[in-house]
């Protein structure tokens, strides 16, 4: 009798452990799924180069783009970035014969980089640029925010058909009181791609200056040099003619 009262003890104990077993794995299963991951870039305190990155559709090619591109957030009377990471981002765009688009774009539409062209004649311009940054609040307690802005009516980074844009200077674009878009080098050609490097360069302004006002001015100091020295020259000169006559 004894023998059968242990034996059945034993099996109240094991089936007890077993409905435990499957009452912990039916909590499992009814536990609702984790929220799915969304990406927000992550502004920076301080001002870094950006990485440079070469952009163009895919499929039909009519636009390629060499270039660095970093987002200022004003926020609060104070500057962040964020660096656009080339790893991470989608082309996209349209081409046509007179209009084209080419467009950067972060996962989860977090960022956006969107370059409208244009061309007249034998010309091809930027005529409009847009841009949005949703980034991870800047401060705790903060709210999400989205930043955004536009530039349009513009006639930017032109040059002939066939050829390419390039600026190794900053261009700073002014898209809204609380977003600048920084491009930074810059190479870039629409409408007619050549298979392999760029068309002919066509420098920039900025560019153009630094490197012909280094050589005006040196030109400008030699000049004043040799006039000093002809001067001085001149001058002892005349007075050796007058020493003679006496």
């Amino acid at each position: 009798m004894m023998l059968k009262a242990q034996t059945g003890g034993w099996c109240l104990i094991i089936l007890a452990i077993i409905a435990g077993v499957q009452l912990q794995e039916n909590e499992r299963s009814v536990q609702p799924a984790s929220e799915p991951h969304v990406y927000r870039p992550a502004l920076q305190p301080t001002e870094t180069a950006p990485p440079i990155g070469t952009y163009k559709h895919v499929g039909k090619s009519c636009i390629k783009a060499t270039m660095g591109v970093q987002y200022i957030i004003i926020e609060k009377k104070k500057a962040w970035y964020y660096n656009l990471e080339p790893s991470r981002v989608r082309t996209g765009g349209s081409c046509g014969e007179e209009a084209a688009v080419l467009s950067l774009t972060l996962p989860d539409n977090a960022a956006r980089l969107q370059l409208t062209f244009r061309k007249k004649g034998n010309i091809f311009y930027v005529s409009n640029l847009t841009a949005h940054v949703s980034p991870l609040p800047v401060c705790q307690g903060c709210s999400n925010k989205t930043y955004s802005g536009v530039l349009t009516n513009g006639k930017l980074f032109s040059a002939a058909d066939g050829q390419s844009f390039k600026c190794e200077s900053e261009n700073l674009l002014l898209t809204s009181p609380e977003l600048r878009i920084r491009l930074v080098p810059l190479q870039i050609q629409a409408f007619t791609l050549l298979k392999g490097p760029y068309g002919k360069e066509v420098e920039c302004w900025a560019d153009f200056t630094k490197r012909v006002i280094p050589i005006i001015l040196g030109a400008t100091v030699v000049g004043l040099f040799l006039i000093a020295l002809m001067t001085s020259l001149f001058i002892k000169d005349r007075n050796r003619e007058g020493y003679d006559r006496l």
